[in-house]
């Protein structure tokens, strides 16, 4: 979708979600003050039931409305923006098989009604959802809020940080080749670590510069904030190989990249993490200082 949600209708008041259907960018679905559920734990391979709270609907999920049971129901498939304060999209989850269960007047709205739907979605991280409202109230303004986040935790900030990465970065040109970027690496337990401290490293608080070894390779091909050549200047190298030296064999899955790049040479059996990053990085003119 576009960057400005809500071509179909007029921005209601606090709606936080849009839905447009995938087959006509013209058929807007409508607002909604909340989807509950949507970065909740999956029901089943990307399954999940999700309430549009206080929601508007229009073209084909207004459709569906009135036919709960049947298959008129399937209003299809569509794209679920975050929406900014001012409306504008931070970024835009394709959603499949919009399927309408149930529809009830809402006690908060007038002419307004709360719609539970089943979808599919496999891009969505369970309990991502705090990390958007950072973004939208202008509270993601330093770095580092990350480092407390589990494993799971670190993963859901990694696919915000990626969603969000060309609303963050809108209007800001990458930075020019030879610049030196610092890299923290006191925090640095695991790859998802790495690459939560690596994003910010480039493109500051919850930034992105890849959550795995072939997207990492992609965004040194520019247009992800930096031009290489340029120099990571790694602070506390040492804590961080220790992790990174100790992981398990890397194998990552090639079709897993923000671009084209498959980085075959970035998968090998027998390096470890740490070689195969220092590998990457000299390979696309990074020089590495290690601190």
């Amino acid at each position: 979708m576009s960057n400005s949600v809500g071509s179909g209708g007029q921005l209601i008041q606090g709606k936080k979600y849009a839905l447009t259907g995938e087959e006509d960018e013209n058929d807007f679905w409508g607002f909604a003050r909340d989807a509950r559920g949507f970065f909740s734990p999956l029901e089943e391979e990307g399954w999940r039931q999700v309430e549009f709270v206080r929601s508007a609907p229009q073209g084909g999920l207004l459709a569906s409305l009135d036919h709960v049971g049947g298959r008129r129901a399937v209003a299809g498939n569509a794209y679920l923006d975050v929406l900014d304060a001012e409306g504008v999209s931070m970024g835009s989850y394709f959603v499949n098989d919009v399927t309408v269960l149930s529809v009830r007047p809402s006690p908060t709205g007038a002419d307004l009604v709360d719609v539970t739907v089943r979808m599919w979605c496999d891009q969505a991280m369970p309990g991502s959802g705090w990390v958007w409202e950072l973004i939208r109230a202008g509270r993601l303004t330093r770095t580092g809020l990350w480092q407390e986040l589990d494993a799971a935790g670190r993963r859901a900030w990694l696919s915000v940080a990626l969603w969000s990465h060309r609303y963050q970065r809108r209007g800001i040109p990458d930075a020019p080749a030879g610049t030196v970027f610092t890299l923290d690496g006191r925090h640095i337990v695991d790859l998802d670590s790495f690459y939560c401290a690596l994003g910010e490293a480039v493109n500051g608080p919850g930034g992105y510069f890849g959550w795995n070894l072939n997207a990492v390779d992609d965004c040194l091909r520019g247009r992800w904030g930096a031009t290489p050549p340029f120099t990571l200047d790694w602070q506390h190298s040492t804590v961080a190989r220790t992790h990174l030296v100790n992981h398990p064999t890397v194998q990552e899955d090639p079709a897993e990249n923000t671009g084209e790049s498959t980085a075959e040479d970035a998968t090998e059996d027998a390096a470890t993490p740490f070689a195969l990053l220092l590998q990457i990085f000299e390979e696309r003119g990074v020089e590495v200082l290690l601190n």
